[in-house]
């Protein structure tokens, strides 16, 4: 009966962890070598892409995730020499886990070195090349193919080499360090667009209410008055002014991405030159909301449409109507447009300024059409007055604030070390506060009217702002603020932390790394880790606590944003500091490991030559998985006490794993199960 439990249980167990133990082998490599002359030749790896996975570059900062490398076993008959060359270009995109630039290949990479032949007789090359596969969410750990070339004699005549090795890579739920590659998967492209689409939207319902908009709903009355006993021509007159509305800006959307270009647009993200152009193109038009000046489209220009308009009649006259429209209203539109299209622009996607406008005109185009087709429904309107203005002043705080993102990913990119993550909260906390000041009435601007009283609407605002401002003020202390953390730069920039010492108060923490092993190092939140298995494992006994191992890595981002979306949570991270031993295994470790420790994996077949590819080689031998995180709680057997736990930012259903694996190790060791 016990062998049929413990067969289900197996069972069970495969099937949940199922989704970690699939193999993928998304990549391919063919390596080639060619004679360029007597003293020359030419070794080349090219690496076939599956979609939608891509490659890191050859060519990536210090600090930064693991480049595609060409390495070549010591010898005294060759020498490699010049630069590893790389093609296509790599493409840039700016990742936020390691605040730099970063370049990858997508659907092919070709890498070249060039050797120097020291003598003239035929010999073998021997070499690995070492990569990282990523998708938009995954990346798996850096792997290892070797190869082996003959070299032909110089007075030979053999064909160049060509060798055929697949990658063969386990797969998981693993983590991305690639931040915004272009997709292949239409998921992530829906999804991007939808975003742009609704934050456009709301900024046309905010345009409504500005001071050049808002009154054109009367002249827009007057003008289809002339419909209100013909329903029929009321209906089609109304749904050619707003498709004239929305058919004026979607076309200025779709210029902006004809003249960029796709890859352009991508590019303007990660370019600190054009982030500066951007923040400095966003505090304008703050500018132009508080009252320095008006943006304002030539006079001649729309009084020629209007005039055009009312002699014309009919289609031409309505469509003309439209246009004047946009003209008319440009000076209070202009800056959110102007801030819409940047923020489309930076998304890297062709059609992102043109799904920008669309959201943007269809929130104009509505109401108007609807006033057109209902020409007195109008009646119902509150009157204009000096809260459209208002309106333009808080939109000018809101976009005042939002330039701080442009100029945060510029300082990122240029390695300036200006705009932290304390100096930017600290500006928004000072935005945000004088905003707060100006609804209830302690500031004013030059176009204000005199506010007698305070209304409900700004009462209103006026405690969501001041509740917002309450609600940065503990970010500069260190605490995540998720709600907004896409805006704010790294955490990694934050030079003051009062959260590392919630999980040092007790339990395994740095305080206690003097008396800590020899691996022992300091983790997040102020734990301590081991980076040895077996010293871990050691200690783990010594103090009657279950195993929380980790295979992690220095370039895996999905586990930084565990750490700052999971492992930042007060009862995960007690639970860490006081009911485990939490042992961190880098599969990314490049240091080699002493010649007598190499060994060729009886799992995959290849040579492990680092401390990194040790503990891969480990995860894929237990876990039938190399993607990270993965989680694994032990007991003192080395025995799963709950199925392993991959990439997973739900924090609820973390605590409840952890809670479960430690009831369990607990409930073993009472019944004497663990040795």
């Amino acid at each position: 009966m016990r062998n049929k439990t413990a067969i289900i249980l197996l069972f069970v167990l495969a099937f949940t962890t199922g989704i970690t133990s699939q193999v993928l082998k998304p990549v391919t490599w063919k390596f080639s070598i060619n004679r360029i002359d007597n003293k020359h030749v030419d070794i080349t790896a090219i690496a076939l892409i599956e979609k939608p996975w891509h490659l890191y570059s050859t060519n990536i900062p210090d600090g930064g995730p693991v480049p595609t490398s060409l390495n070549f076993d010591s010898s005294d008959l060759f020498t490699p020499t010049g630069k590893l060359t790389e093609e296509p270009k790599a493409v840039l995109s700016y990742d936020e886990s390691f605040q730099m630039e970063v370049g990858y290949f997508s659907n092919s990479a070709k890498i070249t070195q060039r050797v120097e032949v020291k003598t003239s007789d035929a010999f073998v090359i021997k070499g690995f090349v070492e990569f990282m596969a990523c998708d938009d969410s995954r990346c798996l750990p850096p792997d290892q193919v070797d190869f082996e070339l003959q070299v032909p004699g110089v007075n030979t005549s053999e064909e160049q080499a060509v060798t055929d090795l697949p990658v063969n890579i386990d797969n998981g739920n693993m983590t991305g360090s690639i931040s915004k590659p272009v997709s292949n998967e239409t998921g992530d492209v829906e999804k991007s667009l939808w975003s742009i689409f609704w934050f456009s939207f709301l900024g046309g319902l905010a345009a409504l209410l500005t001071p050049c908009v808002f009154p054109m709903i009367p002249l827009t009355v007057s003008f289809f008055l002339r419909n209100a006993n013909n329903r029929v021509k009321a209906f089609s007159d109304g749904f050619t002014f707003g498709l004239t509305i929305i058919f004026a800006y979607v076309v200025l959307g779709l210029a902006i991405a004809m003249i960029f270009g796709a890859d352009k647009l991508n590019n303007l993200s990660t370019s600190y030159g054009f982030n500066i152009i951007f923040f400095a193109l966003l505090v304008f038009f703050a500018s132009s909301f508080f009252g320095s000046f008006e943006l304002t489209m030539p006079s001649k220009w729309s009084n020629s449409l209007d005039q055009t308009a009312d002699k014309t009649g009919g289609f031409i006259g309505v469509v003309l109507m439209g246009l004047t429209f946009v003209l008319v209203s440009f000076s209070c539109t202009g800056p959110i447009v102007g801030t819409l299209l940047v923020e489309a622009a930076v998304g890297g996607n062709l059609f992102s300024p043109a799904i920008g406008m669309f959201g943007f005109s269809l929130a104009l185009a509505i109401p108007f059409t609807l006033f057109a087709i209902f020409p007195t429904a109008m009646k119902s309107l509150p009157k204009s007055g000096g809260w459209m203005n208002s309106v333009k002043v808080v939109l000018g705080f809101i976009v005042l604030a939002l330039s701080l993102k442009f100029l945060s990913v510029a300082d990122s990119v240029g390695e300036w070390g200006i705009l932290d993550r304390e100096v930017f909260l600290v500006l928004w906390i000072a935005i945000f506060s004088l905003m707060g000041l100006y609804l209830i009435g302690k500031i004013k601007f030059a176009h204000d009217s005199e506010l007698s009283y305070l209304s409900v609407p700004r009462l209103l605002l006026s405690i969501a702002t001041f509740a917002f401002v309450f609600y940065l003020i503990p970010g500069l202390w260190g605490a995540p603020l998720k709600a907004i953390s896409s805006f704010l730069p790294s955490t990694i920039t934050q030079d003051f932390d009062l959260t590392l010492t919630k999980s040092v108060i007790r339990g395994d923490s740095t305080n206690g790394l003097t008396t800590a092993g020899k691996s022992a190092k300091p983790g997040p939140f102020g734990l301590i880790k081991y980076t040895d298995y077996d010293e871990g494992f050691k200690i783990a006994k010594e103090k009657g606590k279950p195993v929380f191992l980790e295979f992690t890595g220095k370039g895996c981002a999905n586990c930084r944003k565990m750490e700052s979306l999971v492992w930042s949570d007060a009862t995960v991270r007690n639970n860490l500091a006081n009911e485990f031993i939490l042992i961190s295994l880098y599969v990314d470790d490049r240091e080699v490991l002493p010649q007598e420790q190499q060994y060729v994996s009886d799992v995959t077949g290849k040579k492990i030559r680092t401390i990194g590819n040790k503990w891969s080689d480990m995860q894929i031998k237990h876990y039938q998985s190399n993607s990270q995180p993965l989680y694994v709680i032990l007991d003192h057997n080395g025995e799963t006490t709950v199925p392993v736990r991959g990439f997973d930012t739900d924090v609820k259903e973390f605590i409840l794993w952890m809670e479960q694996g430690i009831s369990i190790f607990k409930e073993r060791t009472k019944n004497n199960i663990i040795k």
